[in-house]
């Protein structure tokens, strides 16, 4: 049995504490990982961009064992999404607990005046952003941009019918875009989720919507719905045929058929406020890894992604411009909670 013996002075004190130095450095901390199941909390409904972006994490997390512990999604879309915000935001320290959040981040505390701001939350990164296209049903008549807005302009105030997410929410506010440019007012109907929208749209209970590409993808491959136009600078730079006879870059922007409408929606991860920073570097890191797979460049394709990547002071610094642009933008459209 060996034993340590501490001296107080001579060679003989040092070499008995580098051997205590050695048996620390030879047994690091483990780095933190999860201890339980992860619940992956999702502020809006199911059949959503959010809600289907999470629902394949959780699936090729599993796939290719990235983390010992499984993740569970759960939808919390009360109250535009603040039922899921404040359940996380009240969640101090969990760090069993991420969120995956829409610009609904922005809007929700705006609209509702609920007590919750992003920076209620831990941000870790931003995954990628999400594009609006302007649909119709394909046997609409309008089979442009162009032929949508003059069919706007010429008809009466409210007898377009929108179908969007939410009230005063990212759908709405694009809709208030677009009848800036029509100079005419729509009739807007919100439903709970985009996979609800685009059914709407499907079954002409609407005349238009502004789905994320995902949430309207298999509709549109169906030869069920058209796409008139992409609410971004720059067409989507994703080349392969979607359709028999058109790709997402084949979509032209808004701006170039007169709608000056430009807009991307945040799909971001956040914890509970609280956690510790290695705690936030396990699911950073989990996510790079995520992001490196085949399958999701395979998502991005599919859903045409917008694939900015941020994360620490860049993401934050995001997150400030956008609150303040969604202010702006709310505030014109009459949106604020008084």
């Amino acid at each position: 049995m060996t034993v340590l013996r501490f001296v107080r002075s001579g060679p003989a004190r040092f070499a008995a504490a580098a051997l205590v130095a050695s048996f620390i450095g030879a047994s690091p901390a483990l780095a933190w990982e999860p201890t339980k199941p992860v619940e992956f909390v999702v502020p809006a409904g199911t059949g959503g961009g959010a809600d289907q972006m999470a629902r394949f994490i959780q699936g090729v997390v599993a796939k290719n064992s990235l983390m010992k512990q499984p993740i569970v999604v759960v939808n919390k879309s009360g109250g535009a999404g603040a039922e899921g915000f404040l359940d996380v935001k009240g969640d101090k320290g969990n760090p069993h607990k991420i969120v995956i959040t829409l610009s609904n981040l922005f809007t929700t505390p705006l609209a509702t005046g609920v007590p919750f701001n992003w920076r209620d939350l831990t941000p870790v990164t931003m995954l990628a952003l999400d594009e609006f296209v302007l649909w119709v049903n394909a046997e609409s008549p309008h089979k442009t941009a162009k032929d949508f807005l003059d069919a706007v302009k010429a008809q009466p105030d409210k007898s377009f019918k929108m179908g969007g997410t939410g009230s005063k929410q990212e759908d709405q506010i694009i809709t208030v875009l677009l009848e800036k440019a029509a100079g005419k007012k729509m009739t807007y109907i919100p439903y709970k989720g985009g996979g609800d929208v685009a059914v709407q749209l499907v079954g002409k209970h609407v005349d238009s919507t502004v789905n994320n590409p995902i949430e309207a993808e298999s509709h549109w491959r169906a030869d069920k719905l058209r796409a008139l136009c992409v609410m971004d600078k720059a067409r989507m730079p994703y080349p392969n045929k979607m359709t028999a006879t058109q790709s997402w870059a084949d979509i032209p922007t808004c701006a170039s058929a007169g709608l000056p409408v430009d807009y991307l929606m945040l799909r971001g991860i956040f914890m509970p406020p609280g956690v510790t920073p290695e705690q936030v570097k396990f699911y950073l890191d989990l996510l790079t890894k995520v992001r490196a797979l085949p399958e999701w460049k395979e998502f991005m394709n599919k859903g045409a992604f917008n694939q900015t990547a941020l994360s620490g002071d860049a993401f934050v610094e995001w997150l400030g411009k956008n609150e303040q642009m969604h202010r702006v933008l709310m505030k014109e459209a009459g949106f604020i909670a008084q």
